[in-house]
């Protein structure tokens, strides 16, 4: 996975009016404690970790074979494993319950740091859209995690192979699962800002999304996740990390952290959804290769968004729903953090969108309401004024 962001943004507009936030979005108002470079036993605190040892996991995952080796990225291994659904022991392959466990590098301080951020975070808090963390282990030089990603001994898939599938690979997802991971997406996010202090992912991307095979999202690898400002504390300043292309402007540019920068990254996943296309994709023309740089000119009026939808959807897909989401996201995209949404009204917003997906009846219904709408004159999808909050234009 990649880590460091050198991509910017620049100014457009948007139109869409936002909702006033939900009053039912849950908060986690337990004050929670963050990561410090100290010892490991320090950091421990949860009653609900279990402190696994390493002969433990080597068993649960037939010695880190690689047959069960389920991904790499920059921080280790990913290996699936096998424990006990009541005593969290090793047990043999398939007679448990199906796990995840993150072996770190043993080389690179970066490495230790984002394993403590993890479970700090993950070990305090529970929500429905993020991964469950069951454990760790810390033997000498060896730092792992162990996770709950699975659902009937199914371990969950990254999204991105439905949204960029390969040969022989994964089919895409129709446009009502495609709403389905976003809103759940969201609703994450928003748990997580809503938190005291709040919590910034810092990391949001596609393939930080897991599906079941009941395709109910959750959030994973919290390796970059950072506290919030408190108190009258507008932003806090840090290094910057993340991945190319999903990184807010001002970030990169200053090293201020906000929760608005999230909402950046979800407008650039929301723009990989409609498109079928990476945020950076180096194998197409110059002109092509930063998602955002070229959504912007292709979404002046809503003619041209359904020509840049992905063909692999065969057409199947609300107009109305569409258009929203394409809006939304660069709401999301603007160059002015304050500009942007909050998550509680990203999810409101989405939660309301029709998906045209269900039946084959609604799927028709919906389509041609869309496409009575936007005939003749067509809305042009703009971002505000720098003077002017979001507001609907008379």
């Amino acid at each position: 996975m990649g880590r460091g962001s050198k991509e910017g943004s620049r100014s457009s507009s948007i139109t869409y009016p936002l909702p006033p936030p939900p009053q039912h979005i849950s908060t986690y108002t337990q004050k929670l404690q963050t990561p410090s470079p100290g010892h490991v036993n320090e950091m421990i605190f949860s009653p609900h970790l279990k402190s696994f040892t390493l002969n433990e996991l080597m068993y649960a995952t037939r010695h880190f074979c690689d047959d069960y080796l389920l991904g790499e990225g920059g921080f280790g291994y990913v290996y699936k494993g096998w424990l006990n659904k009541e005593t969290l022991t090793p047990v043999e392959s398939g007679s448990g319950m199906a796990v995840a466990v993150k072996k770190l590098k043993p080389e690179g301080f970066q490495g230790q740091k984002e394993w403590l951020s993890e479970i700090t975070y993950l070990g305090q808090l529970d929500h429905p859209n993020l991964v469950n963390l069951l454990g760790f282990c810390s033997d000498g030089e060896n730092r792992l995690l162990v996770i709950l990603v699975a659902t009937h001994n199914q371990i969950f898939v990254c999204p991105q192979n439905w949204l960029f599938p390969i040969l022989g690979g994964a089919q895409p997802l129709s446009w009502a699962l495609r709403l389905k991971v976003v809103v759940e997406a969201a609703r994450g996010l928003s748990f997580l800002h809503a938190s005291e202090p709040k919590i910034i992912y810092r990391d949001f991307k596609c393939s930080n999304i897991l599906l079941d095979m009941d395709y109910n999202a959750k959030l994973s690898d919290f390796g970059l996740a950072k506290a919030g400002p408190t108190g009258d504390l507008t932003h806090v300043t840090t290094q910057v990390m993340g991945t190319q292309g999903y990184t807010a402007p001002e970030y990169i540019a200053t090293g201020r952290l906000t929760t608005k920068c999230d909402v950046f990254s979800f407008g650039i996943v929301l723009l990989e959804l409609i498109t079928g296309r990476r945020a950076i994709d180096k194998n197409r023309i110059v002109e092509e290769r930063k998602l955002l740089e070229w959504v912007r000119p292709q979404l002046s009026d809503t003619k041209r968004l359904f020509r840049i939808m992905d063909s692999k959807l065969e057409g199947k897909y609300s107009r109305r729903g569409a258009y929203i989401v394409a809006n939304l996201a660069l709401q999301c995209c603007h160059p002015i953090a304050k500009y942007r949404p909050l998550m509680c009204e990203v999810v409101s917003i989405l939660e309301k969108i029709p998906s045209s997906s269900r039946a084959d009846s609604l799927n028709k219904m919906s389509s041609s309401k869309s496409q009575t709408n936007t005939n003749g004159s067509s809305p042009i999808l703009q971002w505000p004024s720098q003077g002017s909050p979001l507001m609907p234009q008379k």
